[in-house]
């Protein structure tokens, strides 16, 4: 149930039936202090503009009109014309009742599920991942929990680099150094034969035009890059598909969808382009010029789909991508989980397959855009080197971390425990740092921070989540079979239910918008209310059976509402910590 949905439904109601325009909107928001209500209207204003009225007048009017019987207790009136709402505390009990007794905590779930392509973590071939992909991959994998949660159809897009100029590269090198044939490359040594073969590439012309008439024959199916290429393809996903494991992250095998898929799908695009009088030849190459879009000299900028010597490039491929997703897998949404460089090369992309008929205007296309990691310094995270960090380094890391604090707060932990743990407390770490943190900023990674146990971590949410779970331990009690009905009469078990209750705004955050620190920021909230909650009203030493099964009920539900907000980020609950 979303509560901001139903408030917006009765007063914009109660608004037409006082003489408000038919376009206004109630703008109902959840208040930023306790004195001005549980939710404030804030609309009146610009609909008593357009009626030439006074706004505390219309309020007044609105007010008259309004019924919210059984849901709020009191409405007042603040100021020129907001409307204060003060929600019924037997209304937030039976609400809690229903939230508790369903599987998904009484949330909507969608009665048109749409069908949503989310293109995220994109790794390259022969490449170990970085901390570059860490945002990407984590961002992009609690939308799509999300989504599949609220009931739509979702298709994970892991868009791998395995296709380009690096190809050609690797397999002359390889060739040149009678690698080809060799079954026991590791990723590392791909780096390695990579990095070698840029440096004859950059200084051996030769060698350069070796490469490149290798990309131009792999695009062309020829069978010995081809077997190349897929080796060199094999060899980095095992090794991503291990990373993502660790991670606890949602992709698998069936999920990568490179570059490679939409090859075949490249000269028909061009051709196509060309005969629409879209695309034009340009000194050998092929070139779709957009007047929506200015060069420095204030011309149309030109988007080159082939080049002169027939290769194709990311513009190309990433037309035929939204062709594919379109017509193929039926995308009704397609969201893009890459950082803010891509945004002007993806508008121009879908301008393209737009001007060309491709797709339709209600294909919703979202560029999920993100800022970056960076150091203390303020400058992009990297070793003190300057070498960029490779992701699985980084979780170690975190993992040596972990241990360590973990030793020292639980040093009676079996080994199996303190695994189970370290590895549930430092991924999350990792994670929760950047899910934390607005999407769309850079943000500072910071070791003491995000392994802290107070403040708004996950080690801090997950202790939150064994504290209310040992308190059913200690009672000898499950979590599903408390007895009785919710009572609210402590302004703490109030604040602890109302806050329970507004989950699913901070779900549709994500979902809609891919701010998944919206819901960060509404679990910590739960966390700090329920330690306000639980050190002001005794539970298992409560004054009456009826109110201690009472409070055992809000204990549940916020156990219960932590571990599926904290599932829908990726990352783990513990029942000992």
């Amino acid at each position: 149930m979303n509560i901001q949905t139903l408030l917006t439904d009765k007063i914009n109601q109660a608004m037409r039936a006082a003489g408000a325009p038919q376009e206004s909107d109630a703008l109902i928001k959840q208040s930023a202090k306790v004195q001005f209500g549980d939710y404030q209207a804030n609309g009146i204003m610009a609909a008593a503009k357009k009626l030439g009225c006074l706004p505390r007048q219309l309020a007044e009017k609105v007010v008259e009109q309004l019924d919210l019987t059984g849901i709020v207790e009191k409405v007042d009136i603040a100021g020129p014309g907001f409307i204060n709402l003060f929600l019924d505390k037997h209304w937030l009990a039976k609400q809690s009742e229903l939230a508790l007794a369903d599987s998904k905590l009484n949330l909507t779930i969608t009665d048109h599920p749409q069908t949503v392509v989310v293109d995220y973590s994109a790794p390259n071939v022969a490449k170990e991942m970085h901390v570059g992909h860490l945002r990407s991959t984590i961002i992009g994998d609690a939308t799509v929990r999300t989504l599949e949660f609220l009931g739509h159809h979702v298709i994970r897009a892991n868009h791998v680099g395995d296709w380009g100029t690096q190809f050609g590269m690797l397999i002359a090198y390889l060739e040149k150094m009678q690698n080809e044939h060799a079954e026991d490359m590791a990723l590392s040594d791909l780096e390695t034969f990579y990095r070698a073969a840029k440096k004859y590439y950059d200084e051996d012309a030769q060698f350069a035009e070796k490469a490149r008439n290798y990309v131009v024959k792999l695009q062309g199916g020829d069978a010995y890059c081809a077997q190349m290429w897929r080796k060199l393809v094999d060899i980095t996903m095992t090794q991503n598909l291990a990373t993502y494991q660790r991670l606890n992250v949602t992709l698998g095998i069936e999920d990568t969808m490179g570059e490679s898929i939409y090859n075949d799908m490249l000269p028909g695009i061009v051709a196509d382009l060309k005969n629409r009088g879209l695309a034009v030849e340009n000194e050998g190459a092929t070139v779709v010029y957009l007047d929506e879009f200015k060069n420095k000299d204030g011309d149309p900028m030109g988007v080159i789909i082939q080049k002169r010597d027939g290769g194709y490039l990311y513009a190309t491929t990433d037309i035929a991508c939204v062709i594919y997703r379109y017509e193929k897998l039926k995308a009704d949404r397609i969201l893009y989980y890459t950082d803010s460089r891509q945004h002007q090369h993806l508008e121009q992309v879908w301008l393209i397959a737009h001007k060309a008929d491709y797709i339709p205007d209600s294909l919703k296309l979202e560029h999920h855009m993100f800022g970056m990691m960076l150091g203390k310094d303020g400058k992009p995270f990297k070793t003190r080197s300057g070498d960029t960090i490779k992701l699985n380094d980084l979780l170690d890391e975190a993992t040596e971390r972990a241990a360590i604090l973990i030793r020292q707060k639980n040093p009676d932990l079996t080994e199996a425990e303190l695994n189970q743990i370290v590895d549930a407390v430092a991924i999350g770490a990792v994670k929760y740092a950047d899910l934390s943190k607005n999407r769309t900023t850079d943000y500072v990674f910071d070791w003491d921070n995000m392994l802290a146990f107070e403040g708004n971590t996950a080690p801090y949410l997950q202790y939150a989540y064994t504290r209310v779970f040992s308190i059913f331990k200690k009672a000898n009690i499950a979590l599903d079979s408390v007895t009785g009905e919710i009572l609210i009469d402590d302004e703490k078990e109030r604040a602890l239910a109302t806050r329970l209750l507004q989950f699913e705004e901070a779900v549709e955050a994500v979902a809609k918008e891919g701010l998944p620190h919206i819901l960060c920021a509404y679990l910590y909230d739960i966390a700090t209310l329920f330690s306000s909650f639980y050190e002001n009203c005794p539970i298992l030493t409560a004054a009456t059976e009826q109110q201690k099964q009472s409070r055992l009920k809000l204990a549940a539900l916020t156990a219960r509402t932590l571990n599926i907000g904290l599932t829908m980020l990726g990352i783990k609950t513990i029942e000992k910590m």
